[in-house]
């Protein structure tokens, strides 16, 4: 892949590498206002954040955060280690309420709800939030009563509405076809890359208004990271997804849209194919070529 930096920035790359260029300002704290793509004015935000600032106690995680996530498309957050990627996603569904000593300002939307108003129940905006973690985490019972249990949850104990859920969600996990014979085993006894198709079918059950995925292959090998892949390209359209991955081999085959961070602040933001072939930024052609991070 031939990547190259548009020539539209107005400096050339050695000028704006003097003085360490944007990246060094933001470790000097100062203020560097992102770089967005005129592409995403043209998308329709299932998902809008504005001014978003997080600390943690008295350190600041997230600086002045302001984005859309286009609704129905993949956005991935890539980044260095520690540059507030996880903890971005995990404020989509105030997972991050659960730490002591958090404080937010700024405002994130879900079309015209504000997901900080006070008047949002956190317990029923996760239920509304599909999330898949790094390490999977099947709940130690059945494939079955693992797939229906948002449902089992929410007071549902219609049998046949229960069966048709966990059908609809395993066929759209890819899964349904090798756990069809053996629902009622353990989900314990999935391999690795089976259990992670299981918790994304658990997730949509639901028929949430998200999908947040936080590293979902890291922990697989090739074969089923491949799965995992096949299956958010499947995904897309349905469902809004926002994937965390360190991977930019990952995020150049799977998004539509990736965000560049750094130290809690988004330096660039674009079309996946601008952000991987014509990044505007020499910082974000820079992480993604793998000169740092």
């Amino acid at each position: 892949m031939n990547l190259t930096i548009a020539e539209d920035v107005g400096t050339g790359p050695a000028a704006r590498r003097e003085n360490g260029g944007r990246l060094a300002a933001v470790a000097r704290g100062e203020t560097v206002p992102a770089e967005v793509h005129d592409a995403l004015a043209r998308e329709t935000p299932a998902l809008t954040i504005q001014r978003f600032n997080l600390w943690y106690g008295d350190a600041q995680a997230l600086h002045d955060i302001s984005m859309i996530v286009p609704r129905g498309k993949v956005t991935a957050l890539v980044g260095p280690s520690g540059c507030g990627k996880s903890t971005l996603l995990r404020s989509v569904n105030r997972l991050n309420d659960l730490v002591d000593g958090v404080r937010i300002e700024g405002s994130m939307r879900i079309g015209d709800r504000e997901i900080y108003d006070r008047a949002v129940d956190a317990i029923e905006l996760r239920k509304r939030m599909g999330m898949v973690f790094q390490k999977s985490n099947p709940f130690p019972m059945s494939i079955y009563e693992n797939v229906v249990y948002p449902l089992r949850i929410d007071g549902e104990r219609n049998r046949r509405v229960l069966d048709e859920v966990c059908e609809r969600s395993l066929r759209g996990a890819a899964l349904w076809d090798e756990v069809k014979d053996r629902l009622q085993d353990s989900a314990l006894g999935l391999s690795g890359g089976q259990q992670q198709r299981l918790c994304i079918a658990r997730a949509i059950a639901a028929e949430p208004e998200m999908l947040l995925m936080d590293e979902p292959c890291s922990a697989l090998d090739p074969i089923a990271t491949n799965k995992i892949e096949d299956l958010i390209d499947q995904l897309r359209g349905a469902y809004t997804i926002l994937i965390v991955t360190h991977n930019m081999q990952q995020a150049a085959r799977t998004s539509d849209f990736t965000a560049f961070m750094y130290l809690g602040r988004l330096i660039e933001y674009g079309p996946t194919e601008a952000i991987f072939q014509k990044p505007r930024l020499i910082e974000t052609y820079d992480y993604v070529t793998g000169r740092f991070g």
